[in-house]
């Protein structure tokens, strides 16, 4: 049985994902239209013209994890590749970003 090779150093590995991880929070807040002045992470971010929210379930939602936002916003795949694939959940009458993504 043959053994496996590292393609990449451990350490190489660690600082890389080291980097990776101090540059989602910042990529994400970029690309997700959220200023100063807005709502603080994890909580509402209004990405394109709608209703304004006050109170109850907003009218349009889109969940996604980050990894999968940064997919989309840089081209990686497409809005109905990432919704058939269970990557987003996206519900109301503008829940639909196709003609916006990529950015």
């Amino acid at each position: 049985m043959a053994v496996a090779r590292r393609r990449i150093d451990v350490e190489e590995g660690r600082a890389a994902l080291a980097a990776w991880q101090s540059a989602v929070g910042p990529s994400i807040g970029g690309t997700s239209g959220e200023s100063a002045s807005g709502p603080p992470s994890r909580s509402l971010t209004q990405c394109v013209e709608g209703p304004r929210h006050t109170r109850g379930t907003p009218p349009n939602v889109i969940e996604c994890d980050a990894a999968t936002w940064l997919e989309l916003v840089t081209g990686r795949i497409s809005w109905g590749d990432a919704v058939s694939a269970g990557r987003v959940a996206a519900s109301g009458l503008r829940a639909d970003l196709s003609e916006l993504l990529p950015f």
